[in-house]
């Protein structure tokens, strides 16, 4: 029966078709067996034959359930979260979940977030490229919405996922020591995020260690264009290698110096951290320390689904490695 120019077909058209109740039409097609099978199997064809389409909404309210995640990003330039959104869109699907994202604006995720994630019922929520304020934490936790936190620091009534920044950029500045280079500039992102300064915090820690300070300090935020800023501020100072906390300071960096007249890595080894796309073309062949954006993402969803399933389920975080990606970028023995 063709009724694309009809009204919608709901389950009580298809209960008056059949001549059963809405409830029954409901529980067949959710394949209840308390339905006998030959009934069952006559309303799935009656609805595969009418072109019914299960109202979302509707089994959400029934179910409590919304099989709706949401995911807060903050405003970001790093091509690193639009990796991650891609992957995290990836996996929810093949678990039958789907996406709501949701603009947080500046700073941490505030009340007003906190707010749409109630207000859009959704199943639990995922934060990355934002911090999350202790009152949003309180207000998801007091309504048993889980939150994980990805790529973030942890929080109070927050769960997070996370890879060992501190470890990660400790290695970097064992290999640039471990090659011979003294003369380090480190450019870094303040307090803006919470992975950039355990990046800067690890690195400075390692170079102390060996009784180094660095020969400059730059502050940027994650974007090219401040990373080329910065980077046309070290032309004068010459260091011998950059450590930028995060991939697309880096390459901002690396074209400044070169446009200053330094070669790369002859003159100056760069350094990043987070390995996006851009890191590996053959222009900029960055070292780097990579995050496990994949595994990171496969392990918050984990988390995510086992509270969503029991929102009594104590708050964890999950630490993953970074590995070195040894390219052109840099000089290492």
């Amino acid at each position: 029966m063709d009724d694309s120019n009809g009204p919608r077909v709901t389950i009580v058209t298809l209960s008056r078709r059949a001549g059963v109740s809405p409830s029954t039409v409901s529980r067949a097609l959710r394949g209840d067996p308390r339905i006998s099978k030959s009934v069952r199997r006559s309303i799935a064809a009656l609805a595969a034959e009418e072109g019914y389409l299960p109202n979302a909404v509707a089994r959400g309210l029934a179910s409590g359930r919304s099989g709706l995640i949401g995911l807060a990003l903050g405003p970001t330039e790093n091509p690193l979260y639009t990796q991650l959104l891609q992957l995290a869109v990836q996996e929810a699907a093949t678990r039958g979940l789907r996406f709501l994202v949701m603009h947080a604006g500046e700073g941490a995720v505030d009340e007003d977030t906190a707010g749409a994630i109630l207000g859009y019922q959704l199943d639990g929520c995922l934060i990355t490229s934002a911090d999350l304020s202790s009152r949003a934490a309180e207000i998801c936790a007091r309504h048993r919405v889980p939150v994980v936190m990805v790529s973030r620091v942890a929080r109070l009534h927050a769960s997070a996922v996370t890879c060992d920044n501190r470890a990660g950029a400790r290695e970097m500045a064992s290999l640039l020591l471990e090659a011979g280079h003294r003369r380090f500039a480190v450019v870094h992102v303040g307090g803006r995020s919470s992975p950039g300064l355990e990046r800067e915090h690890g690195f400075l820690e390692r170079l102390a260690e060996a009784g180094l300070t660095p020969v400059a300090r730059e502050e940027a935020v994650s974007s090219y264009e401040a990373g080329y800023a910065a980077g046309q501020r070290l032309v004068d100072v010459r260091p011998d290698a950059v450590f930028a906390v995060s991939d697309i300071i880096a390459l901002g960096v690396m074209d400044a110096l070169r446009a200053g007249g330094l070669r790369v890595p002859e003159d100056v080894s760069v350094t990043g951290f987070d390995d996006i796309a851009e890191a590996a073309r053959p222009a900029y062949a960055l070292t780097t320390a990579a995050q496990p954006l994949s595994a990171m993402v496969t392990r918050a969803l984990d988390l995510l689904e086992a509270r969503i399933a029991n929102p009594f389920a104590p708050d964890e975080t999950i630490t993953l490695g970074a590995r070195v990606v040894r390219r052109g970028s840099a000089r290492l023995g």
